[in-house]
């Protein structure tokens, strides 16, 4: 931010100069957690006009004012409201400015503001703010008088929130203090968050200012007039009138495509505008040679424009051959042949990490690969051909794994576990707190808590016994797996922009839309109850056809628990009761109130519809269901 006190004395300006090299202030660049981390429930989302509001997706409700609270927390105490606080999310602090950066400020080219621009340094997250630099200067510095003249700003016309109050750190970091609450923020608070406008709206930077990219690849700004530092971008001022003039919030609407255009400006503005990553491999052993290739190249190399080639072949990839090289790599790796995953069900075509992966020495060193091979992915924009179960993307997400998860791998044990807690179990189960599992052809005892196998369930023990046995269930043996494979992943894409999506939303994000063949559909579907006459039919079709893509998914997702189609088709879609061959999808017309949302019995890939009275109803009742809905029926 360009100040109008214009003067600093030698002392100051030798101070700000003089700070130590970046090396030395890496413990500032590098994020304590998540800079752009919201509490659970919550998401940022942007008005047409660029200003961020912020949606519950427990309470589906939207407002302007960042929430410091979990959605599922404030559901439950709606009668009062807390009071209103400032972001503390911590990251990395823009990067103190040197002697050499003063060199490099003419002729800067325009920039795109990030959309993440908010953060706080271990410094700032301190209990109290932290104090201005002592130096010899004029007594009138710490008067009030003086400390509102800094504060103005030449490029921000407006007069900085009540109660707020613009800083500098010693090593010349802009952050602004409330001075209600003593919370410190990078982010200016006249500007609103995660605000970005089209570069060519943006125009120059301002005389004196030049655009930079912390350690792990944020953007800051740098102001050589007044030798100080920022992530607010300041030709955002420019916006301000039109922001601050803005009308209402907007109404609740869960969107992906939205969240997918935030995800791909990011990662684009990561991409280095020069150079290749360039591959060679065969495709007669394309999983051993990829393997090689990839682990040895840097993340930041990985990012740049790859340039896939198939031995033996001529081409120029323009974005096929490296579809066709993930399409064919991903079919490799994934192959529960290997040992690195295994099938969640006999009788279902998702994956899941395989905890006996360790009888492969290096099997640490290929879930990273796998890690890297899925990051690269979805940095370039490319899609994985190969559906994991749900659970495995809420580990992807650090959710953790609930009673309803077991449902996707076990469903007999969900059931089974459902039953001991919805009754009494006194005089008839009798069972400790053990667990056994066949490990190599050998069954083996595991105890879910020390002296587990001395200590019997209970009536009053069951709900701690149901919850260490989907802990066990999921955590066992694949928590260094996962670690690692994340690390690959988080080498391209920052776990905050993850975190923008439920596990539904991530697997699409990971494995694509796809095609889906309405005519495939509609010829193997199963009617029951009914007939392809009855209106509820036909207007189920209809919806389908007014859906686009990526409500189809939904939809199948949904009734199926995969938005995946069989390689064969929906002929060859599987359910989950152990039933040899196929079980095509199934609309059933069932006898219930109309007021009711359909119901997804995923075992069986049925959709039970209410005798709806319209086609509007049925509209808005079979989308609410498909977009807004967090788990599935099991029968």
């Amino acid at each position: 931010m360009r100040l109008t006190s214009g003067h600093l004395t030698s002392s100051v300006f030798l101070y700000l100069v003089s700070v130590s090299s970046p090396e030395h202030n890496e413990r500032l660049q590098m994020p304590i957690s998540d800079p752009n981390e919201l509490p659970e429930g919550w998401e940022e989302r942007r008005t047409p006009a660029g200003r961020i509001h912020y949606v519950n997706h427990v309470t589906r409700t939207t407002q302007w004012e960042r929430p410091t609270r979990s959605a599922y927390e404030l559901a439950t105490m709606r009668s009062r409201r807390s009071a209103p606080q400032l972001d503390i999310s911590r990251s990395d602090s823009p990067v103190p400015i040197n002697a050499s950066s003063s060199k490099r400020h003419r002729n800067v080219a325009p920039y795109r503001s990030s959309p993440h621009l908010n953060g706080l340094s271990p410094s700032l997250a301190a209990p109290s703010p932290p104090s201005p630099p002592t130096i010899s200067t004029p007594a009138n510095r710490s008067s009030s008088r003086h400390r509102n003249y800094m504060n103005r700003s030449a490029l921000h016309p407006l007069p900085l929130p009540e109660g707020y109050e613009r800083r500098t750190t010693p090593q010349g970091q802009v952050y602004f203090l409330h001075t209600g609450t003593g919370v410190s923020t990078w982010h200016d608070p006249r500007i609103p968050r995660d605000f970005a406008v089209p570069e060519e709206e943006l125009g120059e930077l301002p005389e004196g200012w030049e655009v930079r990219h912390t350690a792990n690849g944020r953007i800051y700004f740098v102001d050589h007039n007044t030798k100080t530092t920022q992530f607010t971008d300041p030709r955002l001022a420019r916006k301000l009138p039109q922001l601050h003039a803005e009308g209402q919030l907007p109404k609740y609407k869960r969107d992906l495509v939205q969240k997918m255009k935030r995800l791909r400006t990011e990662l684009q503005s990561q991409q280095p505008q020069s150079g290749h990553c360039k591959i060679e491999v065969s495709r007669e052993d394309i999983f051993e040679e990829s393997y090689r290739q990839i682990m040895k190249m840097r993340p930041k190399d990985l990012k740049k424009r790859l340039m896939i080639k198939f031995r033996g072949e001529d081409g120029l990839d323009y974005g096929g051959i490296a579809r066709e090289w993930l399409y064919l790599l991903s079919h490799e790796m994934l192959n529960p042949y290997y040992g690195l995953f295994q099938y969640s069900r006999d009788d279902l075509y998702t994956l899941q990490i395989n905890p006996n992966s360790a009888i492969n020495p290096e099997h640490l060193s290929y879930f990273h690969f796998v890690g890297r091979v899925i990051g690269m992915a979805v940095f370039h924009g490319h899609y994985i051909d190969g559906g994991f179960a749900q659970p495995f993307y809420k580990q992807m997400l650090s959710k953790p794994n609930t009673l309803e998860d077991m449902e996707f791998v076990d469903p007999e044990y969900y059931n089974s576990l459902t039953w001991m807690l919805e009754n009494d179990i006194s005089g008839v189960i009798d069972t400790t707190f053990t667990v056994q599992h066949e490990v190599f052809g050998e069954m083996k005892t595991f105890e879910l808590k020390s002296g587990g196998a001395e200590i019997p369930v209970t009536q009053e023990s069951k709900r701690e016994y149901a919850k260490l046995l989907v802990q066990w269930r999921f955590r066992r043996g694949v928590e260094k797996q996962m670690q690692v494979l994340m690390k690959g992943v988080h080498e391209f894409v920052s776990p905050h922009l993850l975190k923008m999506f439920d596990e539904r939303e991530l697997e699409l994000v990971i494995g694509g839309l796809g095609k889906i063949d309405l005519d495939d559909w509609k010829a193997n579907t199963k009617l029951k109850h009914c007939s392809a006459e009855h209106p509820v039919v036909k207007w189920f079709w209809e919806i389908v056809e007014s859906y686009d893509e990526e409500k189809r998914a939904r939809l199948l997702q949904f009734v199926t628990g995969s938005s995946r189609v069989p390689l064969e088709g929906f002929k060859a879609l599987q359910g989950s009761t152990g039933a040899a061959g196929p079980r095509l999808f199934t609309i059933h017309l069932v006898d219930s109130k109309t007021d009711l949302l359909p119901k997804a019995h995923t075992c069986f890939n049925r959709l039970d519809m209410p005798k709806y009275e319209s086609y509007e109803k049925m509209y808005e009742k079979l989308t609410c269901a498909v977009e807004e809905t967090l788990g599935f029926l099991v029968e």
